[in-house]
């Protein structure tokens, strides 16, 4: 049996390149969920289900569609779906083009709650990712972030649609 310490590691760079990535991804979903959660009562997993819905035609997506974009299981997401339907934010309902699949259905409360929500926490992500980046570096985190992204899972990220401008 080969030992850990036989196999080939991470170099220097790259070590260092991996704790600040790891660090990242403690620190900012931490500090995504106390805000979002202070503020309105969801986390930042909701508010990325309610944002999806609520960027879709008709405020509506199948599950599996959101599940996709959220990277989630069915069963996580179901589970949190059932949690906003219980809040009045989001509804399901049965697919009328396909009876094999539940839609969800984002509420005018929903809707409300995304529209007070969303300014402050695109304040927070300003604050806390874009403001000590520079515009070229702004567009490499997107272009690494996706490349990592679709290394993990070949199905495209989310992206804000472009009537919305988001």
């Amino acid at each position: 049996m080969t030992s850990m310490l036989n196999q080939p590691g991470l170099d220097a760079d790259q070590l260092a390149s991996w704790a600040s990535v790891a660090t990242l991804l403690e620190r900012l979903p931490s500090a995504l969920d106390a805000q979002l959660q202070r503020d309105s009562g969801v986390t930042h997993y909701e508010h990325g289900l309610l944002f999806a819905l609520d960027s879709a035609p008709g405020r509506t997506l199948r599950l599996s569609v959101l599940a996709g974009y959220a990277s989630s299981t069915l069963s996580r997401l179901s589970r949190a779906i059932s949690r906003l339907e219980g809040k009045g934010w989001v509804r399901r309902e049965v697919d009328p083009t396909d009876g094999r699949f539940t839609l969800a259905v984002l509420t005018d409360e929903g809707h409300a709650l995304v529209a007070r929500s969303t300014p402050a926490h695109h304040a927070l992500v300003q604050e806390l990712v874009f403001d000590s980046l520079t515009a070229a570096q702004v567009r490499q985190l997107a272009a690494i972030s996706a490349r990592i992204a679709t290394a993990i899972d070949s199905t495209p990220p989310w992206a804000p649609s472009a009537e919305r401008g988001d």
